[in-house]
């Protein structure tokens, strides 16, 4: 099955709506200041479902908001459940002179913000696939390192939303913010071992395959 990936970009903050003719699946929701633009962009579609990569604001704020507006469900993965609790749940790490410069900013946002955690909720993972919402070649890739539960979607044989676990600040590679910097490097190189694909990352342009 073919499908359309559609990047919605605000400020630093990526999400993504995957369609397949007119039925689409939202993966992240990015920020709230994006509220407005991404609800845009879905209203041009039969949205069937969001999935959350890890519910940090820069990808969940939107969620519970769109979650009503649409009538459709949020999927994410239990690990990180907590999360909309505390971010500091699961305290975050850098690596980098990047890294740093985008920890310090992140964590005044994140102390200052408060994601809703979805009524209209369940969760998702290893293995699992979208059939039920019509996107049956779509699966799920627990990829934890960022956050204990950040997923992926491996879509069709063509693309991989990877979430935080790897981004494209500068350059592509291991993402620069952790719980658990050896997961996330084993992580990494999980996404390495699907071959060439379109990579498509939470922060940074994508990156076509090269075939």
């Amino acid at each position: 099955m073919k499908y359309t990936i559609t990047r919605i970009k605000g400020g630093t903050d990526n999400c993504y709506i995957i369609s397949n003719g007119d039925n689409a699946i939202l993966f992240d929701t990015a920020s709230g200041k994006n509220l407005q633009k991404v609800k845009d962009e879905c209203s041009k579609y039969n949205m069937k479902l969001i999935v959350l990569s890890h519910p940090h604001f820069d990808h969940a704020e939107n969620a519970e908001e769109l979650s009503k507006y649409f009538n459709i469900p949020v999927a994410y993965n239990e690990q990180d459940d907590n999360i909309f609790d505390d971010y500091r749940s699961q305290p975050l790490k850098s690596h980098g002179l990047v890294g740093f410069i985008v920890l310090k900013m992140s964590l005044r946002a994140l102390a200052n913000t408060k994601v809703t955690r979805p009524v209209n909720k369940f969760f998702v993972k290893e293995g699992d696939t979208l059939g039920d919402y019509g996107f049956p070649d779509i699966k799920v890739v627990e990829l934890p390192g960022h956050s204990k539960g950040s997923i992926g979607l491996l879509v069709s044989d063509d693309a991989f939303l990877v979430g935080d676990a790897l981004d494209n600040w500068i350059k592509p590679g291991v993402g620069h913010l952790y719980t658990d910097i050896e997961s996330l490097k084993k992580s990494a190189e999980k996404i390495r071992s699907y071959g060439k694909r379109t990579y498509y990352y939470g922060h940074g342009k994508p990156t076509e395959k090269k075939r």
